[in-house]
């Protein structure tokens, strides 16, 4: 029974971390038909200032699809394991590349395509050999896991760590080294998923009947877990105002991914549960989601496609054989020319000694 539920449960996240990932990558494409929608209208952009898109009904949808997302993807924590809601969430990226392609003609070229092939066969290697097992059912639980000394080790050596980040290495190379701020972000974000981890396990709790709001844990995880993101959103923001999005996006999924799975293993103790042939298919799933995320941001401004390179291939060959021809064709064309020259050249200076002999002999 107990068995039967715990994959009830891996069900339910693995709808709910899915269903984040569509809500989420359609919300981008919602607030920019409707930024898009006031820019043909000649209304202030909001990159200049403006607020009309507060009037703007598709803005909203948007917020509002971003909404549900954020919540799906909170509530999915609470019934699957970590190890597979937070890898999933490169689909919301690859959502939102497929459907801007659709709805904002932008184009998807051939590396993009291959991309989000690849992050569809990553993202579905990872549900398979995921861990159907969740260990954790309430908060005393948390507490036992929170009190483990290799967790206690990990997230002293997170806060450290990140201390020395914000305070020493960011001033002085934050402006210049891409990987400074996304450390910050992503070292943080395995503290902001524990605590989303544990909060989610306390509303399941609550709406079960359990005197959560008298346990000081579930307030602890929730001010970790505001103070968390808020650190995280802001050093995000600053990577994003001074690096190139095509960058910060691929490395930052990278980063905080590897950072979670990391935390993941410590606290929750999920790898435990899984066998040799399951933690190599997860690894190269998440292997292939890399790649696939890499893909499609790396090469998402160069105009290349499948039909491109052979029609490129015999333009060129064309090209080369017309510049061929025509070489050799105005060779001969000249060398006739000169041929001509040099014949009436003959044919004058023939011409000029007979009338001179004429004269000669008229004398």
């Amino acid at each position: 029974m107990g068995q039967d539920k715990g994959k009830y449960d891996f069900y339910i996240g693995l709808i709910l971390a899915v269903s984040s990932s569509l809500f989420i990558g359609g919300s981008f494409i919602l607030k920019k038909k409707g930024l898009l929608r006031l820019a043909r209208k000649g209304s202030m952009r909001a990159g200049q200032g403006g607020h009309a898109y507060l009037k703007e009904w598709l803005w909203w949808a948007g917020l509002l699809s971003m909404g549900a997302g954020e919540v799906a993807n909170f509530a999915a924590y609470a019934f699957a394991p970590a190890t597979l809601v937070t890898p999933l969430g490169a689909l919301s990226v690859l959502v939102s590349a497929i459907l801007s392609s659709y709805f904002l003609n932008e184009k998807l070229n051939l590396h993009g395509k291959i991309g989000c092939l690849l992050s569809i066969l990553g993202s579905t290697v990872m549900v398979i050999h995921a861990p159907q097992e969740e260990e954790i059912r309430s908060l005393s639980e948390m507490s036992v896991k929170l009190a483990d000394p290799g967790f206690v080790l990990f997230a002293t050596a997170v806060v450290i760590v990140s201390l020395i980040l914000i305070f020493v290495v960011g001033p002085s190379h934050g402006q210049s080294n891409l990987l400074v701020y996304i450390s910050i972000c992503s070292v943080i974000g395995a503290l902001s998923v524990s605590c989303v981890k544990g909060l989610g396990i306390a509303i399941k709790g609550l709406f079960a009947g359990e005197p959560i709001l008298r346990n000081p844990l579930a307030w602890i995880l929730l001010i970790s877990l505001i103070v968390c993101v808020s650190t995280q959103i802001n050093y995000l923001n600053r990577a994003l105002d001074i690096f190139n999005t095509s960058l910060v996006t691929p490395i930052y999924y990278v980063f905080f991914t590897t950072s979670v799975l990391t935390c993941s293993a410590i606290l929750f103790k999920e790898w435990l549960h899984m066998s040799a042939n399951d933690m190599i298919g997860t690894l190269s799933g998440f292997a292939t989601i890399i790649i696939g995320i890499f893909l499609l941001h790396a090469f998402k401004d160069v105009p290349f496609t499948l039909s491109s390179l052979p029609v490129s291939l015999r333009k060129d060959e064309r090209i080369v054989n017309g510049n061929l021809s025509n070489n050799i064709y105005e060779h001969l064309n000249g060398n006739e020319e000169s041929s001509l020259l040099c014949e009436n050249e003959i044919q004058v200076n023939e011409n000029t000694t007979s009338r001179r002999s004429a004269n000669l002999a008229s004398f």
